[in-house]
């Protein structure tokens, strides 16, 4: 018996999947609203990931 991968699946909501990847360290906690186009900004991740899962869907 291991740990179960809860809720950033394939049928998670945006927000699950945007929240493993800031556990990963891809993503940031924060918005720093430093750069318009920082790679590593939440709201943005938020927006890439909806348009993927629309895309898929």
């Amino acid at each position: 018996m291991g740990r179960r991968d809860m809720g950033a699946g394939k049928g998670a909501s945006p927000a699950d999947r945007v929240k493993k990847l800031m556990k990963k360290g891809k993503v940031k906690k924060k918005c720093c609203r430093s750069k318009s186009a920082c790679r590593k900004c939440p709201v943005l991740a938020l927006k890439r990931v909806k348009a993927e899962m629309k895309k898929a869907a």
